[in-house]
């Protein structure tokens, strides 16, 4: 029998047990208003005829990229903006990354869910002030943590006060530019009494894969979310895009919009069989 999490409100959505499987999706990064508000409105048409509860996710700066010369997206000022007209017009929660103290209240004034990505996991200062935003945090395991040292990084958020936390899992660095999805992860972390993400398109990432940025082996990506909701996560993360041939970040493990559509039916039936 899975071990039961708490409930954590996102928006007017809820993740955790008891809770419909949930999904956390949108391009890896802000690449423009266009293309960025584009992809929200098929994933918001998506989610009313689907009826799935929705996260929208991107971000406004990917700060950890592989070359100097790598896309990094319009940065906070702009991207905020651009987040803020996604869930005026679309009625989404939003979910974007944070790499600094300084950005916190920024990020916080817009964003319902506050990521903290896999490689800052440890950054006790950023960890803390994310706890303090008051926010959803949701902690990406870094790609060198074990499962278990996560509750390090739950006592840090804890030690604030902040109680509404996701565990996402991402896969574990194997050997040089390439990781591995352990899906024993699945009910370690929910045995911390958080509700827990796995992020598909991340897990099948190949970083450094490709000479100056990250390679991935996008086709695997539906296979390892089948596995991780078998194996009860309470919500699938997926970078999506409306042309993935063309992102500017991460195209490699991207996912197209259709193909999530067809994704997510075949999620929900092994969702409803293995009863979270």
């Amino acid at each position: 029998m899975a071990t039961k999490t708490k409930k954590v409100a996102v928006g007017g959505i809820e993740i955790g047990s008891g809770c419909p499987l949930a999904l956390i999706a949108g391009p890896c990064v802000i690449e423009s208003r266009e293309i960025c508000l584009a992809i929200a409105g098929a994933l918001a048409d998506f989610s009313r005829r689907e009826n799935v509860p929705l996260i929208f996710k991107a971000s406004y700066d990917k700060a950890n990229r592989s070359s100097i010369k790598s896309f990094r997206g319009p940065g906070i000022e702009e991207g905020l903006k651009i987040l803020s007209e996604v869930k005026a017009t679309y009625r989404l929660p939003i979910l974007t990354d944070v790499h600094t103290v300084e950005q916190v209240s920024q990020a916080a004034a817009v964003a319902d869910v506050l990521q903290l990505p896999a490689f800052l996991c440890r950054q006790t200062d950023l960890v803390v002030a994310m706890g303090m935003s008051g926010k959803v945090v949701n902690v990406k395991k870094g790609q060198f943590l074990s499962p278990q040292e996560m509750r390090h990084v739950i006592e840090k958020i804890r030690s604030t006060g902040n109680e509404q936390m996701l565990l996402t899992e991402r896969g574990s660095s194997f050997g040089y530019n390439n990781l591995v999805a352990d899906m024993r992860c699945m009910p370690i972390l929910r045995e911390m009494g958080f509700p827990v993400i796995f992020d598909a398109t991340h897990s099948v990432q190949l970083p450094g894969g490709a000479g100056d940025r990250s390679g991935g082996e996008g086709r695997f990506a539906p296979y390892l979310a089948r596995a991780a909701v078998a194996a009860g996560c309470d919500a699938v993360f997926v970078e999506t895009h409306t042309e993935p041939e063309k992102a500017l970040s991460d195209r490699d493990n991207t996912i197209s919009i259709t193909s999530l559509k067809t994704l997510w039916q075949m999620l929900r039936r092994i969702d409803e069989v293995v009863g979270r």
